[in-house]
């Protein structure tokens, strides 16, 4: 799965990193920002997911002889920059948020500082691994809040994208606050609790759906469920899965569940709950697949659904409603003295497309009661205004401000991973991660966890920052008017 991550990337970045090279720019240190512009499905949040993958590919990136005979034979690359593939490893600096963290859009979630070509090398695969997880386990969030403690598995594996696509997919959703998953791989690789039931398949295999039903119990005695809807749910499934579970009760086992794969669930579950009820199989429980997200989930909540656990597949491995995240990785300083850093800012007619200029920490606001209230970008050398009260600035507007009062605790969110390209930080188990990402979302009010138009987070300037950016703009403005006027 890591050996090709080498020349995961496009063309471009080693042309760049070529170009880098040959004009002397291999030891010019830069930073750059990683963040997206919005959050998808118009919601009020992201769940931060893949830094574990990006550290592994960081640590190890490497250029075999074989890609370097590959790049040879493209007749673009000197026999200079060949060799310094040849003897690439990272030697920067990459600071992140941990996994698991509510994130906002256009605040930085990596900061990697370096000598340009390597900042600019890992650009494309950091991308590919961030965009997709935390898409994913943002998706999984959503579901779960929709799910309201009820269990939710993913189910996705034979829809995902490829094989890497659904590896990456059960653990961001594991760590957004899925429960398990049918992928098997995914369970060893990663530590998930895996689950299943079986397909429409094994009962038409049988000369009767009962035949089936008493086949599966046999074999499975502790842990059956049964699939309830290949002939008619109400007048077959269920009663031969009652049938089943008093012949399983006879012999000192117990029936775990139904689950129901089309029709209406809402009517489904509530008639299929009164049959097992009346039966006497009260624990017995229900479980809900076919096409599945958090809007589903929410109407059938809403419909009184007697459902007690959610397989969700395709809907949550390829986030159907919004299937692409928007992050950018962009230069926001650069060394152009050998003593400090420059900050550089990204000018556009699209105020969206503006960048935050220099190398900035992020700070996140608590209120008395441990809520979030709010994150404010400082300029990373600057002293935090701790014990006092304090505006932070819109990005853009100096007239749209917010005041922090003095008794909100602070705490920084990114955190130093690799030091003079040495590893420097701990990774977290799969499950801590996703404790962490259930303790989150505890400390976000419910206005921002809405599915229709979430509160917006305020994400804001420092004082000092938003001067910066604003002569910078000024100076980037005054620049293009003298070209257009010569």
């Amino acid at each position: 799965m890591w050996t090709k991550w080498s020349l995961l990337t496009d063309l471009y970045q080693l042309t760049m990193v070529g170009g880098y090279v040959k004009e002397g720019k291999a030891d010019q240190w830069a930073n750059f920002d990683y963040f997206f512009r919005k959050v998808p499905d118009n919601g009020g949040y992201c769940v931060l997911a893949g830094l574990e993958d990006v550290i592994r590919y960081v640590k190890t990136l490497r250029f075999t002889q074989r890609d370097l005979s590959y790049l040879e034979k493209l007749g673009l690359f000197s026999p200079e920059f060949l060799r310094y593939l040849k003897n690439f490893k990272f030697t920067g600096h990459l600071w992140a948020i941990p996994e698991g963290t509510l994130v906002f859009p256009n605040e930085p979630l990596i900061r990697v500082t370096a000598p340009l070509p390597e900042a600019q090398l890992i650009e494309t695969t950091l991308l590919n691994i961030m965009n997709f997880q935390t898409l994913i386990a943002t998706k999984a969030s959503r579901i779960h809040y929709a799910a309201q403690g009820d269990p939710v598995v993913d189910f996705g594996l034979r829809r995902a994208h490829g094989p890497d696509g659904a590896l990456m997919a059960s653990r961001a959703a594991y760590i957004g606050g899925i429960e398990g998953t049918s992928n098997v791989l995914a369970g060893q690789i990663y530590g998930i609790p895996v689950r299943g039931t079986h397909a429409h398949s094994w009962v038409e295999s049988f000369p009767s759906e009962l035949e089936a039903f008493r086949a599966y119990a046999r074999v499975y005695p502790n842990s059956c469920v049964l699939l309830v809807d290949t002939y008619d749910t109400l007048t077959s499934g269920v009663p031969n899965a009652i049938k089943v579970g008093k012949e399983l009760r006879e012999k000192g086992y117990e029936l775990k569940g139904i689950r129901l794969d089309s029709g209406d669930l809402a009517y489904l579950s509530k008639e299929a709950r009164k049959m097992l009820d009346e039966a006497g199989f009260e624990d017995i429980v229900i479980v809900a697949s076919s096409d599945l997200d958090e809007w589903i989930i929410e109407s059938l909540k809403r419909q009184g659904a007697r459902i007690d656990l959610w397989g969700i597949g395709t809907r949550l491995v390829t986030s159907f409603s919004s299937p692409a995240l928007g992050g950018v990785y962009k230069l926001t300083a650069l060394d152009e003295n050998g003593k400090h850093m420059v900050p550089k800012i990204k000018r556009s007619d699209n105020p969206e497309k503006i960048t935050n200029p220099g190398l900035k920490k992020l700070v996140r606001m608590y209120d008395k009661r441990g809520q979030m209230r709010g994150d404010v970008l400082f300029l990373d050398e600057e002293p935090l205004p701790s014990g006092r009260s304090f505006r932070a600035y819109h990005p853009m507007f100096s007239h749209v401000f917010k005041k922090y009062p003095r008794h909100f605790a602070m705490k920084e969110l990114l955190v130093p991973i690799f030091q003079d390209g040495e590893l420097v930080y701990e990774t977290p188990s799969i499950h801590e991660i996703r404790e962490h990402t259930l303790t989150s979302l505890e400390q976000l009010d419910a206005a921002y966890k809405r599915f229709h138009n979430p509160h917006t987070y305020h994400v804001s300037l420092s004082s000092r920052l938003f001067k910066i950016k604003q002569r910078l703009l000024k100076e980037a403005a005054k620049a293009v008017g003298s070209v257009s006027n010569s």
